[in-house]
């Protein structure tokens, strides 16, 4: 493990991100504007600036919505079978839809669509932005804040894992409602579409994003059509959409009506993605998409589904399917996986960027990222957490070998992030916006009362599976607990045992040891401190390069840095000179990237003889440690973990030099 890496910002203490080290504290980036009706450019416009509007909307179809998108395989049906009764009356299948569609309407469309989207971190959204959007707002005072966005990070860990396995069960039980007789190869059938999900992460999903679009244009469109097809069956259920219906069904039905809620908050699931994936698509195509084509199609198909209970509630065992004829069943499941697939999709690329962007702000360590593509930067392939999802995934599907019973473990990961992100939304309108609190109270206090009757109501589940998500996020919240803690306490220690640059220059000046040609860096998290692969080479090879050059790498509170603010160079001395790299969370610091970008700004070396100097710790258990000894052994266990500065930086391996010693924490 490198001893003197780069350091990303903590919020809670300056750590490094992927190795122990100093931090370096983050400079302030440009912050949203105060005003939230302001046009804020997105942070993928260079991405998409030739690029259609009608373009990014078909692919917000494609990738915001898929997982949203598909729970209508199981959400209408898990809430009816769990409605109080086993016969269900009409009056229960109206007030559920009716519960359904005001889901649809204030949790999506109000909550997230026409509020939340406009408290975008330049241009990104999801949990991480709005904490860093929220801790510029307040400041060196967002310790709250940033438990807040740990916790919501760890939460999503949790619907990471479940919405694979739920989605593409739910959908290939279609087979079971076509034929009988295959309902014993559900599982297998399930088990196989998965892994070939996950194996196919490592080649990147550029290729296949070009068919996400159509597929679920294609999908929605059906789903409509099949709603429209099906409310002739009982339009009495048109009742739905007063909002009445719904509250003497969750006031009428006590414990069950209670319990239900829960339920139905499986239609929202994914609204989370309408605000992490901005930056890929930007606000107004996934917006217009969402009112004009994806909303009007999920509640034709629920009233369509409650039409067809009402009119024979046998329908009840699986009302998505059972509104197709049997002569499409078949095709229509295919559709249905293809369409789950995705949704899949969506949700492990949306994992593999809050991993990048944890890792960046220092809350894990440094994990291998691949990039998948050469010229849409988003596109990432995390080898280490696919295969640990991956196994997660199949547990689950093992574990609870259908998408009903799989459906009480969903839902509190996601409802917890809900609350989390209403919660910081909070600080963002009051320091940052200034809203004043006759309208931020009443606005942010009716979401987060929405939020917490769905989180309380999904806690009803944990002893039938909710435990899952939650164990999920605990041992989440444990592991960057741990790594933020361990690093912030080995940087003291480190800080502790160093000397100054500067002051070591002025001793270098006295003593004169003896100089080779070529350039040497140093990488380190802080410039002010000696590095110590400076300290040991002196020590060791008691020599010097013609010029030296101590570099850092920090990352802001910001997705991306403009080219202009990249680096910072800064003359220490005749041969000394500090240079600050400062990247985005969203970003990967490649260094060969870097240095190019240095040399056209005139710093002058050769890279054939240039040495790169790193450190590498050997860390043991001291007898005096701030930790439990067992938070001790698992911060040395993620530190093994760690992937090299070499390979995270992309530094030529034949350039770089180790200098190793071993560390107490």
């Amino acid at each position: 493990m490198s001893q003197e890496t780069v350091g990303g910002t903590s919020p809670s203490a300056t750590t490094p991100p992927g190795t122990p080290g100093q931090g370096a504290p983050s400079s302030d980036p440009t912050a949203t504007a105060a005003n939230p009706a302001a046009a804020h450019p997105a942070a993928a416009a260079h991405a998409h600036t030739k690029d259609s509007f009608s373009k990014l909307t078909l692919g917000s179809i494609g990738v915001v919505y898929g997982d949203i998108g598909t729970s209508p395989l199981y959400a209408l049906k898990t809430a009816l079978q769990h409605g109080g009764t086993e016969a269900v009356t009409q009056t229960e299948v109206i007030g559920i839809i009716s519960l359904l569609i005001w889901a649809l309407l204030i949790t999506v469309t109000a909550k997230y669509v026409l509020f939340l989207m406009r408290a975008d971190n330049k241009g990104e959204g999801g949990t991480l932005s709005l904490m860093a959007l929220a801790q510029h707002a307040l400041g060196k005072r967002g310790g709250a804040v940033f438990l807040l966005g740990v916790t919501g990070a760890a939460l999503f860990s949790g619907d990471a894992i479940i919405t694979p396995a739920i989605s593409v069960l739910s959908a290939v039980e279609g087979l079971g409602v076509a034929q009988a007789s295959l309902v014993p190869y559900i599982l297998p059938i399930t088990v196989v579409i998965l892994i070939g999900l996950f194996s196919v992460q490592r080649s990147g999903t550029a290729k296949v994003a070009t068919f996400f679009g159509p597929v679920m244009v294609l999908f929605f469109s059906l789903i409509g059509f099949l709603g429209v097809v099906h409310i002739a069956d009982a339009p009495v259920v048109l009742q739905a959409i007063n909002p009445l219906h719904g509250v003497r069904f969750l006031f009428g039905n006590g414990t069950a009506g209670f319990v239900t809620l829960g339920l139905v908050f499986l239609a929202v699931t994914g609204a989370e993605a309408l605000y992490a994936d901005m930056g890929h698509f930007g606000r107004k195509p996934i917006q217009v998409a969402w009112i004009f084509f994806v909303l009007p199609a999920l509640l034709l198909n629920y009233l369509g589904q409650g039409a067809l209970v009402i009119h024979d509630p046998a329908a009840v065992k699986d009302p998505f399917y059972l509104m197709v004829p049997n002569w499409a069943l078949i095709p229509f499941v295919i559709l249905s996986t293809l369409a789950t697939v995705i949704a899949s999709q969506a949700v492990i690329t949306g994992a593999f960027s809050l991993i990048r962007q944890a890792i960046q702000l220092g809350l894990l360590p440094r994990m291998e990222i691949q990039h998948t593509s050469e010229t849409t930067e988003g596109q990432i392939f995390v080898p280490r957490a696919n295969r640990m999802m991956l196994v997660g995934v199949l547990l689950l599907v093992f574990l609870f070998k259908s998408s009903d019973a799989l459906a009480n473990a969903y839902g509190i990961a996601v409802t917890g992030t809900m609350v989390v992100t209403t919660s910081l939304a909070w600080f963002v309108v009051t320091k940052l916006w200034k809203w004043p609190l006759v309208g931020a109270v009443p606005l942010i206090g009716f979401f987060l009362c929405i939020d917490i009757a769905f989180l309380l109501a999904n806690l009803a589940k944990v002893l039938d599976g909710g435990w899952v998500p939650l164990l999920l996020a605990s041992l989440s919240m444990l592991l960057m607990w741990t790594w933020v803690r361990g690093t912030s306490l080995l940087a003291a220690k480190t800080h502790r045992d160093s000397i100054s640059t500067r002051g070591l220059i002025a001793m270098l000046a006295k003593s004169k040891p003896v100089r080779v040609p070529g350039t040497a860096i140093f990488l380190t998290s802080d410039p002010e401190i000696a590095p110590s692969s400076l300290m040991h080479n002196l020590k060791h090879n008691k020599v010097l390069h013609e010029r030296i050059v101590i570099m850092s790498v920090k990352t802001v509170d910001a997705p991306r840095v403009s080219p202009a603010n990249r680096y910072k160079i800064e003359p220490m001395s005749d041969s000394f000179t500090a240079i600050t790299l400062s990247y985005g969370y969203m970003e990967i610091p490649r260094m060969p990237a870097a240095l190019a970008t240095l040399r056209k700004a005139g710093l002058k070396f050769d890279i054939m003889t240039t040495s790169f100097f790193l450190g590498r710790r050997s860390l043991k258990v001291s007898s005096h440690s701030f930790m439990p000894k067992w938070q001790d052994h698992l911060f040395i266990a993620l530190s093994k973990q760690a992937a090299t500065a070499t390979d995270f930086f992309s530094i030529p391996s034949d350039r770089v030099v180790e200098l190793g010693a071993q560390v107490s924490v």
